[in-house]
């Protein structure tokens, strides 16, 4: 039997919204990691009191109940995964996985039960349908009618505001039904009240998101924020995380709450409350309880009075009442030695803080990211100014992050934290050893030893030091690429150090110069067109007397079968026709298929043996060029040979030419113009003139040897 069983793309119901998560059962107990905000429920296994199996919307669903009145349930389970589970609930958790289904006869008559902080209407033995009294927001109640009203989900396209029950009236005396239906929903619902005096109250405190300055009023369930023209009551069950943040002046201090669900101000939508302080401002505070009450509540995280800053006091005071840890910036510190980066995001400048387990930017809009819900990081060249660069993120989700304006300074020491936290770098490429070693359902702290690591920061050294220097030079930006790995491109030919702008000579010499390398980069690059284009001339076309290819048996049934299938499906589209042959071919019989399959093998044949005849018969032609060819080449050296001294020798050349002429030549001269022949016409004439004229071999022979 395994030790552990995981299951992914597992759904929990909360607050009516359905969160995608982790699961995995171990023999301690059941994690569940939700995939959105990253928190991380804990069941342990002594705890199980009941696990039941049903059929739901989404496949298959656990719900399993513990001593203390919670209800869990997960969705997205498949059939066959029963047996597996009910083995392991029986082996490690000795409980009997029930199998139950829901009642869908659709009647609207029926008992209501409560059990922990479940309500469930059943028929008969079978629940209809479940509600989490936590997702009740407000009870009210009418004349033999209670009406339940539900919290908003903003995830969901449409959302369930309110249930009506009719109770009917009973003859026993003191009991109204009405009023004890709804004293059972408000004893678990997560109605905010307040009733009694709040512990401790903080005045006008400075808030950047909603903006404005508020009053803070703790109560024992819930943070009451109350300014000049809105209210927010805060659950503290809606609390993910706790921040103190230092601010990069080291005077003042943020301190983020993370919120899920988020608070609402019309369609505004708060995830972080981010409240600013100063390090300066101190207070006294006393708790409205007795010493005892105190030290029972809190066992000695607070007492009646304290005194300190400000911020601690608020942030002392939260993670108390919250049972949160509280997280602060890690071993991270930047050029200026600050412990945050300023950047900018989506047009608002802002602080960029490394953490242990995460970033965070404060404050406009805040955004937290997970290191375990991170596909890769980005360095990038910054798009205004080289004196700059891009940070980007990109989740595992596909949601980018993109801080700019990160001064090139913090570029070393942003990289050497990436590295060793090790995340993976889209521009430098996945290294070997740098897959970042997270559990799936909780963070992993655990500092190794890395020797990539530690030249990296050794380089980061060095190129802090060069950034030194460079900026102490002229103050001209140099253009510096963030891609890891990259090489400079050579542009001596830009910026030729003995150029000299002091003389006119030298400038036409350099102009010249540059004329040269433009021309001889025409050249060139004409020259790389003409390679390219002389693989393109040389393709030789198809022969269209070439025997055609032999179609499969698939072909030569569709071929046959395509009028048929046209006439049993009229109307039918080209795509469906092909699908539906397919379909055809794929169902028929093993013997049908070897008709056409010796059709095929038959036309194959005869495409063999008509290659082989047309493969020969080119062969022949070949041969019957390469002759003519010859045959044109000794009839043109005859030509050339022939003497040209003498009136007997042009006679005979001219009557070798008028007597033989070429193929080539016949039809040169049949296609010439009127000009062409005019033009012979005189040459011939004046030839005969020189004949007339002409004196004998014997004397003309002599007269060249003198001349000579």
């Amino acid at each position: 039997m395994a030790e552990t069983l995981e299951f992914n793309d597992i759904y929990q119901e909360v607050k009516g919204s359905m969160n995608d998560g982790r699961l995995r059962l171990s023999r301690q107990g059941i994690i569940f990691k939700n995939s959105k905000t990253g928190k991380v429920d804990n069941i342990q296994a002594g705890e199980l009191t009941e696990g039941i199996w049903r059929r739901v919307a989404l496949g298959h669903g656990l719900k399993l109940l513990t001593k203390n009145g919670h209800v869990y349930k997960y969705d997205g389970f498949r059939e066959s995964e029963f047996e597996k589970l009910s083995d392991f609930f029986k082996t490690h958790y000795r409980l009997e996985l029930m199998e139950k289904d829901l009642c869908v006869k659709g009647w609207n008559w029926g008992t209501v039960k409560f059990g922990g902080q479940l309500l469930s209407f059943d028929i008969g033995d079978q629940p209809v349908f479940e509600i989490p009294l936590s997702n009740v927001s407000q009870c009210t109640t009418g004349k033999n009618e209670v009406t339940l009203e539900f919290h908003q989900n903003d995830d969901a396209e449409v959302s369930l505001m309110e249930v009506r029950f009719y109770v009917p009236p009973t003859q026993e005396d003191g009991v109204d039904p009405v009023e004890a239906f709804a004293q059972n929903v408000l004893s678990k619902a997560d109605v905010i009240q307040a009733t009694g005096d709040a512990i401790c109250i903080f005045r006008e405190l400075q808030c950047l998101t909603p903006r404005g300055r508020y009053d803070i009023r703790i109560y024992p369930t819930f943070l009451h924020l109350h300014g000049k023209t809105f209210d927010y009551k805060i659950p503290y069950t809606t609390v993910l995380r706790l921040f103190l943040l230092p601010h990069k002046d080291q005077r003042q201090m943020f301190f983020v709450i993370s919120l899920d669900p988020p608070i609402k101000q019309g369609q505004t939508r708060y995830h972080f409350l981010i409240l600013l302080f100063s390090k300066d401002e101190d207070i006294s505070l006393t708790l409205n309880m007795n010493e005892e009450e105190v030290e029972k509540r809190f066992e000695g995280r607070l007492t009646k009075n304290m005194s300190g800053s400000l911020y601690e006091m608020v942030s002392r005071v939260m993670k108390a009442l919250v049972n949160r840890k509280i997280t602060v910036p890690g071993n991270f510190q930047g050029h200026s030695g600050a412990q945050c980066i300023t950047c900018s995001y989506k047009a608002s400048s802002g602080l960029l803080y490394p953490l242990e387990r995460g970033f965070i930017y404060v404050h406009k809009p805040p955004v937290h990211i997970r290191f375990d819900e991170i596909s890769f990081v980005n360095f990038a060249r910054g798009t205004t100014t080289t004196r700059s660069f891009d940070f980007e993120i990109e989740t595992k989700q596909g949601t980018q992050y993109t801080f700019s304006s990160i001064e090139r300074e913090e570029y070393g020491k942003l990289f050497d934290f990436v590295n060793a936290k090790k995340l993976n770098i889209k521009n430098r490429g996945l290294k070997e050893g740098m897959n970042p070693s997270y559990d799936d359902y909780a963070d992993s702290d655990e500092d190794q030893h890395d020797a990539y690591l530690e030249r990296m920061k050794e380089e980061g050294k060095i190129r802090e030091e060069n950034a030194n220097d460079s900026s102490d030079d002229s103050g001209e930006e140099t253009d510096e690429s963030f891609n890891p790995g990259e090489e400079e491109e050579d542009v001596a030919e830009e910026f030729d150090s003995n150029a000299s702008a002091s003389s006119s000579s030298n400038e036409g010499d350099s102009d010249r110069d540059e004329k040269k390398r433009k021309q001889l980069k025409r050249a060139k690059m004409a020259k790389d067109r003409k390679s390219r284009k002389k693989p393109m001339e040389m393709k030789k076309g198809k022969d269209p007397s070439a025997p055609k290819r032999p179609m499969s048996a698939y072909m030569l049934w569709l071929n046959a079968s395509r009028e048929k299938i046209k006439s049993d499906h009229p109307g039918i589209s080209i795509t469906d026709l092909s699908k539906k042959a397919g379909e055809i071919w794929k169902g028929m019989s093993k013997e049908k298929k070897e008709e056409w399959d010796r059709k095929a093998e038959d036309a194959r044949r005869e495409y063999e043996k008509a290659m082989k005849e047309y493969e020969g018969g080119r062969g022949e032609s070949s041969k019957r060029d390469k002759s003519k060819k010859k045959k044109k080449v000794k009839v043109k050296m005859e030509k050339k040979s022939t003497p040209s001294r003498g009136s007997s020798s042009k006679s005979a050349s001219r009557q070798l030419s008028e007597s033989f002429k070429s193929k080539e030549f016949v039809s040169s001269d049949e296609s010439s113009s009127g000009e062409n022949k005019s033009k012979k016409k005189r040459r011939r004439s004046e030839d005969s003139e020189e004949e007339l004229a002409s004196t004998p071999p014997s004397s003309e022979d002599s007269a060249s040897g003198s001349d000579e």
